[in-house]
């Protein structure tokens, strides 16, 4: 039996974090130290299953501040390299770490691919909208227009949507969450832990040097409650402040409505299925954006289907069980030989 029971400074390295004070990393880095100690005890892992990986940008130093195994990759091969980690041991819970520029543009591929093919791995994607660690260039996640330095007159790029992106390429799990909600950015990398598959999470970050409070619209504190919207599966979609408003699907589309105007019940609300496979709720809730609608947060989906890891090792098994040469050895003499002298 291993022994789970852990806590948050189990998690913590004695190095010192170099991220610039008010980055919102502080904040996701409290949230993952706080969520293992959790997922440890649910999932009886012992410290030493823990791995985390990263590639090039300021959330990429995070290996370095977890005290577990970690391996600080290149720019955009994060998910390449923790896909080996996972293949080459499967009991080994596996985490990357990546930037929006990071996993979406020069690593972009890498990260469809692996979601594609489900390895079991747990993304956690810091989205600033902006490259920090090379000076505030323009990201993938850049808004339309966004003045950088490498677009001093807007950029004139329609960005990704992530978790657009992530279902597209048929992803089983998909969470968001900003930065400053630590319980619900907790609560999505338990989920995420426990899903048997990739999973990605997506944080909503704040960069205060190079994009300071570009989630500002929504994530303000003032208005955080009535402009985004926290889903928890088998609950209805109810936000708001006084928790007077919802979601209700009408037509092809979901509607806000008040409830208790127009007729409108609480009954009639839109009840939360994360693990419905039909992915079709699950894009309208990712591509909800203010004013129009709430930004959603929390699991959005998550669906079971078979992973790449445990789909590889059956297949090794199985081409075990006829083989006729057993080692490499055996390849070796197999064939003709000869000696040279």
């Amino acid at each position: 039996m291993e022994n789970c029971k852990y806590t948050a400074a189990d998690f913590k390295s004695d190095q010192e974090v170099k991220w610039c004070p008010g980055c919102g990393d502080h904040a996701i880095l409290n949230a993952v130290q706080k969520a293992l100690p959790e997922v440890a005890a649910e999932l009886n892992y012992s410290h030493e299953r823990f791995t985390f990986v990263s590639g090039i940008g300021c959330s990429s130093r995070f290996p370095y501040y977890m005290q577990t195994f970690g391996f600080h990759g290149i720019h955009g091969r994060a998910a390449a390299i923790a896909t080996g980690v996972k293949v080459a041991n499967p009991r080994l819970s596996v985490w990357q770490i990546s930037g929006d520029g990071d996993a979406l543009a020069i690593g972009g591929n890498h990260f469809i691919h692996a979601i594609r093919r489900n390895i079991d791995i747990n993304i956690i994607l810091f989205n600033n909208e902006i490259y920090g660690l090379t000076k505030g260039q323009y990201s993938p996640t850049s808004k339309l227009g966004k003045i950088t330095k490498t677009s001093p007159f807007g950029t004139i790029e329609h960005p990704f949507t992530p978790g657009e992106l992530v279902l597209g390429a048929r992803g089983t799990f998909y969470a968001r969450s900003l930065d400053v909600e630590v319980n619900t950015t907790k609560e999505c990398l338990v989920a995420a832990a426990k899903h048997d598959g990739a999973s990605v999470t997506e944080v909503l970050q704040n960069c205060v040097i190079f994009n300071d409070k570009t989630h500002e619209e929504f994530a303000g504190k003032e208005w955080r409650e009535d402009r985004t919207i926290t889903l928890r599966h088998g609950e209805p979609m109810i936000f708001g402040k006084n928790r007077d408003k919802g979601l209700v699907l009408e037509g092809l589309g979901l509607k806000v409505v008040t409830i208790g105007e127009g007729g409108w019940k609480e009954s009639d609300i839109l009840v939360h299925d994360a693990h419905n496979p039909n992915p079709g709720v699950h894009m309208m809730l990712v591509n909800m954006r203010y004013p129009d609608y709430p930004v959603a947060l929390g699991v959005i989906r998550d669906v079971a289907d078979k992973t790449y890891d445990r789909a590889l090792e059956e297949q090794v098994e199985n081409v075990r069980k006829d083989a006729k040469i057993k080692s490499v050895d055996e390849l070796l003499r197999s064939g003709d030989t000869w000696e040279i002298k």
